[in-house]
């Protein structure tokens, strides 16, 4: 059973886009894929976990009754897209987080932070989301890039706490769900979704979840809203790098998604830890 979470963001949240839009006026559209994402997982017989910035369920409370209705999960991913060792965001957090609870019902337990920004500058929020009830993270990608990355991290589920965010720890507070990464050319690159979805061939990411599902080991994926309902995605001009990371073939996503869902069983996170699997030894 491989893990999916559906990180449920706007066209202007993206890390690559937000610095050029930041003095706009934004308007969400994304709530208008809302179905069609929902109608994707229903016909696959899969469940996710919807990592949502909690600003839109403000804007759109309905998000949050159509996640739930069909039993999916909601998940916190801040309220505004925020890289969580961004200056400032920790004197922020509390407040975010008890807004997100009562957005929610109090409803979620699982995090991600935006653009997987989990660090030793960040690792603070551990203890932190501890101290609200969560149960787990899934922002550790066992790769380097240019963007994030923590490589000698464990590719399995794993405790961290906020002094140990690579290893398994007795002590840890959250259970971390790291992101699938492969070997492609002889370098270990992340294989979870997004962008590598849209960029690495198809073969390559289904023998990667077939090599975890070999080891028993969930291969925990992920795909952003905007990249399910591109429709819903204006064109924004950006630096040609920025335009490759954030455009390069988004028209082929939701196919590819589905080709996995269909040949692979997907769950959400909670869904998964109420099974009692251990792997902690």
């Amino acid at each position: 059973m491989n893990l999916l979470g559906i990180d449920f963001e706007d066209w202007y949240h993206p890390t690559l886009i937000q610095k050029f839009v930041q003095d706009e006026k934004h308007k969400p559209s994304m709530f208008k894929g809302l179905d069609k994402i929902l109608e994707m997982l229903r016909k696959n017989d899969a469940l996710a976990t919807f990592f949502v910035v909690g600003e839109l369920l403000e804007s759109n409370p309905e998000i949050f009754d159509k996640i739930m209705e069909n039993e999916h999960e909601i998940a916190f991913h801040t309220m505004y897209h925020t890289k969580i060792d961004s200056p400032n965001f920790k004197e922020n957090f509390r407040n975010e987080i008890e807004k997100f609870s009562e957005l929610t019902n109090k409803k979620s337990r699982g995090f991600r932070a935006p653009t997987f920004s989990l660090n030793d500058t960040s690792s603070w929020i551990v203890d932190s989301l501890s101290e609200y009830d969560y149960l787990y993270d899934s922002s550790v990608v066992p790769a380097k890039t240019d963007l994030y990355g923590i490589p000698n991290a464990e590719i399995k589920p794993y405790r961290i706490s906020s002094d140990s965010l690579e290893k398994d720890t007795t002590d840890g507070k959250l259970i971390e769900f790291p992101l699938l990464v492969t070997k492609f050319l002889g370098k270990k690159v992340p294989a979870a979704g997004g962008f590598y979805l849209r960029t690495l061939p198809m073969g390559v990411i289904k023998n990667a979840i077939k090599k975890y599902e070999k080891q028993g080991i969930p291969a925990s994926f992920y795909i952003h809203s905007w990249e399910l309902t591109p429709e819903y995605m204006p064109k924004i001009e950006l630096p040609l790098k920025e335009n490759f990371v954030t455009y390069h073939n988004i028209n082929k996503a939701y196919n590819r998604m589905d080709e996995l869902l269909k040949q692979f069983e997907f769950t959400s996170f909670s869904n998964f830890i109420s099974q009692g699997i251990n792997f902690f030894n």
